[in-house]
């Protein structure tokens, strides 16, 4: 099946994969080929690509996403999304060091919009370091 992965810079990923695990409200999915028809909401997480069948979860690709819409129809899984980044992209110290100061924004929010924008920064953070860590395990 062919997973498309756009973002509002352009086509992410676009290949054929044998597995795309994703994050939705509901849960973490698993789509394979021939799986039935779906139209859902992606939340901040990590999408995971297994590329062949025999492909061992050392092999996965990773990717942190910022949440928007998942379409799977036909042979295709489409993901739309504001932002995504591959394990490659992501400077994990970096990402520590914003987690740190969305932490304190959150903690010094002055009403309820700033603390908002906080939380928001907050998961996106959490889910680079989440994407990070994986890379680092996947190269042990």
């Amino acid at each position: 099946m062919k997973l498309q992965l756009v973002t509002l810079a352009g086509v992410k990923h676009d290949q054929d994969v044998y597995e795309v695990i994703l994050p939705t409200a509901e849960g973490e999915i698993a789509v394979f080929p021939d799986h039935e028809p779906l139209v859902t909401l992606a939340v901040p997480g990590a999408i995971g690509v297994r590329e062949t069948k025999d492909a061992p979860d050392s092999e996965m690709e990773y990717f942190a996403i910022s949440g928007g819409i998942i379409e799977v129809s036909g042979r295709t899984v489409r993901v739309l999304v504001d932002e995504a980044e591959s394990s490659e992209e992501i400077a994990e110290e970096e990402s520590r060091a914003a987690l740190a100061r969305a932490e304190e924004l959150r903690d010094n929010a002055g009403d309820q919009l700033e603390r908002e924008k906080a939380m928001q920064l907050i998961d996106r953070h959490s889910v680079r370091l989440k994407v990070a860590e994986l890379r680092r395990r996947k190269r042990r």
